[in-house]
């Protein structure tokens, strides 16, 4: 009988979405009543990574090859000027986000694969800039990774800010996985903290830590491409690529280590175990994870009027399964799981645009826009 119900909890647990109650009990489903259609905006874009939408409704979207697109009035403008891009495997031109106070200052923060530096290769790097005349002027760059590497996987990289006008952003570990993510004197693997303008803010975690990189809020990451500040707490959520299994949503917070790959609810490609914890001391458990991993990119919180029923809810794009997913919370609990605009394609980016309405970029098409029946 012991053998039976072992055998019985092993089947429970392969057949399960999730393994524990952040994830286990808590399956995708399908939607219980479809009061939405969708309607493709901007076509023909082959990655369209991030999208931000400029005061006039016009809309600002990274081409991960290396264009930045301004869609207004039906016509596409490719914008002058962008930094030169290293493109390369998961590399490009990613990350858009514009200044909060962008209608005073005007400035629009970029993430992106550079070769700038020494070494062969490129890492990420983050750049503000001001639009004119369809052109990129007084362009910056705030910070640039290091060391560079040829390896085409896990730059990142998303920007967000949060209440108090700091300026936070990802970097992935860039596929050294056992060297980057856990060593504070090391870029990669991380979350970035800074100022506006790329200085260091004096409070950050680990500026007075010998030889650790003064940038870093909170480390032990893989591939973060999700960076989103909840607009009811001001927290910063992320979420990040594990490996096979393991995809997890976090709330960052300041000096936190979030284990990867000391802990992980993953597994490698090949199906062998790389480590056999999945929770330690001084690690930070997710919020949520998933299993099997549904390679999540770009992320929203629903706050919008023309959606009450979501209204609340977090919205992830997955590119392994090709549709977005709604998350329903609770208190920091995920109550509920279900898919929306199922087989659309690979999603890249969803956001809320200041009309209220959902954007979700898919690669191979564009820009998709949300539109509720009623």
């Amino acid at each position: 009988m012991k053998q039976l119900h072992t055998v019985f909890s092993i089947i429970l647990i392969s057949l399960s979405a999730c393994a524990q109650q952040t994830e286990s009990e808590v399956k995708a489903q399908d939607p219980e009543n479809v009061n939405y259609t969708t309607e493709l905006v901007v076509s023909d874009i082959n990655i369209p990574w991030g999208m931000a939408f400029l005061p006039d409704g016009s809309m600002l979207i990274t081409e991960k090859a290396g264009e930045l697109i301004h869609f207004k009035n039906g016509t596409k403008t490719l914008i002058e000027g962008v930094p030169e891009i290293y493109v390369r495997g998961q590399g490009g031109f990613m990350g858009i986000k514009l200044h909060p106070n962008y209608q005073t200052n005007g400035w629009i923060y970029f993430s992106y694969a550079s070769a700038e530096g020494e070494d062969d290769g490129g890492n990420t790097a983050i750049m503000r800039a001001k639009l004119k005349d369809n052109t990129l002027v007084e362009k910056e760059v705030l910070y640039k990774a290091s060391p560079n590497s040829k390896k085409g996987q896990h730059f990142g990289s998303r920007i967000e800010f949060d209440n108090e006008g700091y300026l936070y952003f990802s970097i992935g570990e860039r596929g050294d996985r056992d060297v980057n993510p856990q060593d504070i004197t090391r870029d990669c693997g991380k979350i970035y903290r800074l100022h506006e303008d790329g200085r260091i803010p004096t409070d950050n975690p680990f500026v007075n830590s010998e030889n650790a990189k003064p940038a870093i809020y909170s480390y032990g990451h893989r591939n973060p491409q999700g960076l989103l500040k909840n607009p009811e707490t001001g927290d910063i959520w992320e979420h990040e690529h594990g490996p096979q299994g393991g995809d997890e949503i976090n709330i960052i917070q300041k000096g936190k280590n979030y284990g990867w790959p000391v802990i992980s609810y993953g597994i490698n490609y090949n199906g062998t175990s790389f480590t056999d914890i999945t929770k330690k001391e001084g690690m930070e458990q997710p919020l949520f994870y998933w299993v099997p991993s549904i390679a999540p990119s770009g992320m929203a919180f629903v706050t919008s009027n023309k959606y009450p029923d979501w209204k609340g809810n977090l919205l992830v794009g997955s590119l392994k399964f090709e549709y977005l997913e709604r998350l329903v919370l609770d208190n920091r609990k995920v109550i509920k799981r279900e898919k929306l605009i199922e087989k659309t394609g690979r999603i890249r980016d969803v956001v809320q645009a200041p009309d209220g309405y959902i954007y979700v970029a898919v690669e191979g098409k564009g820009i998709v826009k949300i539109v509720p029946k009623n």
